[in-house]
């Protein structure tokens, strides 16, 4: 693997930047981005047999089972051709469960991770920065009320049409699910301490001093 491979996990609650983050990594890296949503939509999309299974499942309500998650990230790995260059995880794991099947996997591949990246910021101000977002549909262009204002409130600055509110950028919905992430995902946090793999970043920074952060965790500067 050349020097400039990476193999990674990007652990950090909503809003934390995950999305803003992980295509500078893939730029930059040219790996693969396994985001667990944008698996499973692709892997149901092709009606893979996982992708079958996975829908039933998401059709009765369930959770997808953690194997057929990694069965999936295992799938990803050999076919998609970005990930010769390395991978970074985003969504999975979120569990113990999950961290030991996904090592357990990516051992018996021999290309076991080597770094785990958690963005941290404190849940008041990933509650102002999410509650505070607007979108413009059309384009998906997005602002902020407090940190990047529309020229006019409301308004689209390119073609002047509103912008709106995601009915989950609300600050109830989003303290479910912190909650679920402090209570899951934390004890993640505590496994990859024990492996000698885990760097924590301060996320609250602008985005371009957490890129240099997330660089300086990884020692590739």
């Amino acid at each position: 693997m050349a020097d400039e491979s990476i193999r990674m996990v990007l652990i950090g609650p909503p809003g934390a930047g995950k999305g803003t983050q992980a295509p500078n990594l893939v730029e930059k890296f040219g790996a693969g981005h396994l985001s667990t949503g944008d698996m499973l939509r692709s892997q149901v999309a092709k009606g893979t047999p996982l992708g079958v299974e996975a829908k039933k499942i998401m059709d009765q309500g369930g959770l997808v089972s953690d194997e057929i998650m990694v069965s999936m990230i295992k799938d990803e790995l050999a076919n998609n051709p970005a990930c010769k260059n390395g991978f970074i995880l985003d969504g999975f794991p979120r569990t113990i469960p999950q961290a030991e099947k996904l090592d357990q996997m990516l051992a018996e591949r021999g290309t076991p991770l080597q770094r785990a990246v958690e963005l941290q910021v404190e849940d008041e101000l990933l509650v102002a920065r999410i509650t505070g977002r607007l979108v413009h549909p059309a384009s998906g262009r997005s602002y902020h009320k407090l940190f990047n204002p529309p020229k006019v409130e409301m308004t689209d600055d390119v073609t002047g049409e509103p912008l709106v509110q995601r009915s989950d950028d609300n600050a109830e919905a989003l303290m479910k699910r912190l909650n679920s992430y402090h209570q899951q995902t934390e004890p993640i946090v505590d496994f990859y301490k024990k492996n000698g793999i885990w760097s924590g970043v301060d996320a609250s920074q602008p985005p371009a001093t957490v890129w240099e952060s997330i660089l300086n965790a990884l020692g590739k500067k």
